[in-house]
């Protein structure tokens, strides 16, 4: 049994203050559970990382969101110092942090994506690229981070003063209208259909982070060859990544058609999380999860 959980969280991300609220929710529930915790608020000091691990913990519950903890650069250094981590490994975690490699080959192996391009902002700036309505996002952040929904009629200039602040390319896809829904994958076992419903334009950081943001149906209420399939496809995802542990994949439903939109290989463990809740659906407490996750650790 793992006596020892350094929680690493907070990071230098966008999503340091969420990363902050899932750690200490994950600390205290492993606290609770009777395993010596270790909560590391990660700054960019790889020495004073390295320090906080030592003496050294059985295992690391990986709490952080975003580039750097999320996207293979943690996992790789983890996998130097052999500490086995929960969530995906370093190439599973870089493949999905990077949307258009994660859709080139979620499109490879059958799952249907949204049509996109790969532009420069300047391109953006001088007119359309795609027929709008169309999103455009970042290529490498997560909680829809920089996400924007272009509307037909929108004059709006679209990143303002400060330029595009996400690197020099940005993706343009195509938007799929419908409903929203999200499978969360734990081992090989798809948990649940949570259908998210919101006031505002698509499930963004607000919508999934601020109290009241969104309200969540689970299990979604659609028709079960739908549901199967969402279910299906969020497992296909998980696997074709070549991920473990608990992703959480997002989709669009327009009518009977599913769109796999990206797999989140580090999902939020904050008191609106969605992971928790389909956790919950199928019987399993927060720290049952919690505890899953850290004796289902591993490491390279």
């Amino acid at each position: 049994m793992t006596r020892h959980v350094a929680v690493m969280m907070g990071g230098w991300s966008a999503e340091r203050e969420v990363s902050l609220v899932s750690g200490a929710a994950v600390a205290r529930s492993l606290a609770d559970a009777g395993i010596k915790v270790t909560p590391i608020d990660v700054q960019r000091d790889m020495g004073a990382l390295m320090t906080r691990l030592y003496p050294r913990p059985d295992a690391i519950f990986n709490a952080l969101h975003g580039r750097y903890g999320e996207d293979g650069c943690v996992q790789g250094l983890l996998d130097i110092l052999d500490i086995p981590y929960t969530h995906s490994g370093l190439l599973a975690s870089a493949l999905a942090m990077n949307k258009p490699m994660a859709k080139r080959l979620f499109a490879a192996a059958g799952i249907p994506v949204p049509e996109h391009v790969i532009v420069s902002s300047n391109q953006i700036r001088a007119g359309d690229v795609m027929e709008r309505p169309y999103v455009i996002k970042p290529l490498n952040e997560g909680s829809s981070v920089g996400v924007h929904i272009v509307h037909e009629g929108d004059n709006d200039p679209l990143f303002g003063e400060s330029g595009w602040p996400y690197g020099d390319q940005v993706m343009v896809e195509e938007f799929i209208p419908g409903r929203e829904l999200t499978v969360s994958v734990m081992g090989d076992r798809p948990l649940a259909v949570t259908e998210i419903k919101t006031a505002r334009d698509f499930y963004d950081y607000d919508a999934k982070y601020a109290s009241g943001g969104s309200s969540h149906v689970v299990p979604a209420e659609i028709d079960a060859p739908i549901y199967d399939e969402a279910m299906r496809l969020a497992l296909m995802a998980h696997q074709t990544l070549g991920c473990r542990g608990v992703t959480r994949a997002d989709l669009r439903c327009d009518g009977d058609d599913l769109y796999l939109l990206e797999i989140n290989t580090q999902p939020g463990m904050t008191p609106t999380s969605l992971v928790p809740e389909q956790a919950a659906h199928v019987g399993l407490s927060f720290q049952d999860l919690c505890v899953w996750m850290v004796d289902n650790a591993e490491c390279g």
